[in-house]
Parts: C-alpha cells; structure tokens; sequence
C-alpha cells in the first residue's frame, strides 16, 4: 500500500517532468523554425519577429477563451444551473468538500444527459464551475458521487484548467509556426542567404525546418495529452486525499466506464474536460497500444489499479 501522500508526490513529479519537458520541446521547435525562416529570407538566424507575430497572435485567440472558457462550455454543453432541492445530494456534497480542500464552493450546472459523467472549468478558484450530467447523479450513491466531486475539485485546486489553456497556447503557436514555415517555402518569395560561410549552416537549418514541421505539431499534440492523462492520475489522488476513501472514486469510475453511452454534449474540444472519455470508444491490440497516445484520458483499469495502491 502507498501512502496518499507519497502518490501525490510521485505523480507531481513526474507531471513537472512532462511540462518541462514540453517547454524545453517549444523554446527548440521556436528555435529551429525561426532559424530556418531567417536563413531563408537571407538574414542571420533568429527570425524573431515571425515568432513574435505568431506569439502574439496565439495568444489574442486564446485570450479571449481564457476569460471566457467556462461561458463558452457550458454554453456548448447545454448545461443548466443546479438546484439545491432537486439536486441535493450534488449540492451539499460540493459544499461540504470544497471546504476541506480549503477553496470556495465553485458554482454548479447539470447537464441532461443519462450518459454518467462530470468535469470542472474555469480559470481559477473563485470563477470555477463543477458540471455533473443527470445520469452520474442518478447512478451513482453519495460516496461515489463525492469521489468524483473531489476529483475535479482537485483540478481547480492545482489550476489544471489554466495550466492546460497554457499548453493549448504554446501548441497552438507551435501548429502556427509550422504552417507559416511551409507556406513560405511553398510561396517563396524569400531570398536565400548566399554567404558561402554561412550557405551548408543555412541548408542544415532549412532540412531541419521541414523536419520540425512536419513532426512538431503532432509531437507538441502528443505531449499536450500526456499532461491531460498525467493531471487526471494527479486529481485521482487528490480526490482520495480530500475524501479520505479511495473505494468511492473507485466504485465511480467502474459505473462511468461500464455505461457504453455515448454523452451527446461533448465534442473534441470538450473531451478532455471530463473525468473519463465521453465517447466511449475502445480500441484493443496493437492499434489500441498506439492509440493511447492519442487519449485525453489515462485507461480506467490504470487508474484504479493507482487507487487500489492507497486502500
């Protein structure tokens, strides 16, 4: 058995391994685009000024969705505030366990939907909001029900939602800087440099430009959903830590993984909010191994088999 405590640890540290990770990832591909694009307009590398553009760019689209996020989804949602007579279990639940994880009782919205399951949104504590369909509060029992409530009280503890509306930035920008590359290789219009010093440095970066074009934003996308699936394993352990029973979230994620409903709600854009995939799709073998990758969501089996490490 593992102690809560030392999960918590584990699983920050091997979250800030893949956040840095992804940094590091970003200030490269920043760099050997930017490099590229400078030797082929025929100035030394830097190319600061397209980076900056996309930057900037990037960053305005996402302003908006930032300060806006939680309207924008439960908007798309179609999701309604709750009541604290005809949902009651779901209210004070959230009442009671927003105070022992020392955060304000975030504003809650029920969506209609029989399929089981919840997210959180918002970009900090005081704007958060906990959406739970109709079905997981008719599935699941007060202790299941907690379990999952802790859970994403713990993503607006850690600020997961922020954190991810960051990566979604950087990505972004990373998909922009790759598609400015090759239209400009396409277009021309540019002037290579001729240095005969600098002429194989310049052919190096240019290869290396079309190499990190292609790969980069898949790359940055994978890595994108390896902070998604390692920020669930970290609110698992936080909803254990505030509730004090792993059997709940346990007995929660068994229901909302054996419900084959789809949830109509959700869309791509959304998935990766929720607590378990929405869209119910199973993919086994070899592909399904290769197709992990490309979850927003950690499988159920291993999450429960973390879960288990902390009875």
């Amino acid at each position: 058995m593992k102690n809560i405590y030392e999960v918590q640890a584990a699983n920050r540290t091997k979250s800030a391994v893949v956040v840095v990770g992804f940094f590091v990832f970003f200030a490269l591909v920043v760099w050997v685009l930017s490099s590229a694009m400078g030797y082929y307009f025929g100035y030394e590398p830097g190319g600061l000024g397209m980076v900056g553009i996309a930057l900037i760019l990037s960053g305005l689209m996402s302003l908006g969705g930032y300060y806006y996020s939680d309207k924008i989804v439960l908007s798309i949602s179609n999701a309604k505030p709750a009541d604290r007579s005809e949902h009651f279990d779901f209210y004070t639940s959230a009442e009671n366990l927003a105070m022992a994880a020392g955060i304000p009782k975030p504003k809650l919205y029920v969506i209609d939907d029989s399929a089981p399951n919840a997210f959180a949104t918002g970009r900090n504590p005081d704007k958060a909001v906990v959406v739970a369909t109709t079905g997981l509060l008719q599935k699941l029992d007060r202790t299941e029900l907690e379990g999952v409530i802790a859970h994403e009280l713990t993503h607006i503890k850690n600020y997961d939602t922020r954190l991810m509306a960051v990566v979604a930035v950087l990505v972004g920008t990373v998909a922009l800087l790759a598609d400015w590359f090759f239209r400009v290789s396409y277009f021309g219009g540019g002037r290579r440099s001729r240095d005969k010093e600098s002429g194989g440095l310049a052919a190096l970066f240019i290869v290396l430009g079309i190499v990190f074009a292609i790969l980069s934003p898949i790359i940055a996308q994978l890595i994108q959903l390896a902070i998604s699936r390692r920020r669930e394993f970290m609110a698992d352990a936080g909803s254990v830590a505030i509730t004090r029973q792993p059997s709940g979230l346990m007995s929660a994620l068994e229901k909302i993984s054996s419900d084959h409903e789809p949830l109509e709600a959700a869309n791509k854009a959304t998935a990766h909010l929720y607590i378990a995939n929405p869209f119910k799709d199973k993919i086994g073998g070899a592909v399904g191994s290769f197709a992990k990758l490309f979850n927003t969501h950690p499988p159920v089996e291993e999450r429960i088999s973390e879960l288990q490490k902390m009875m």
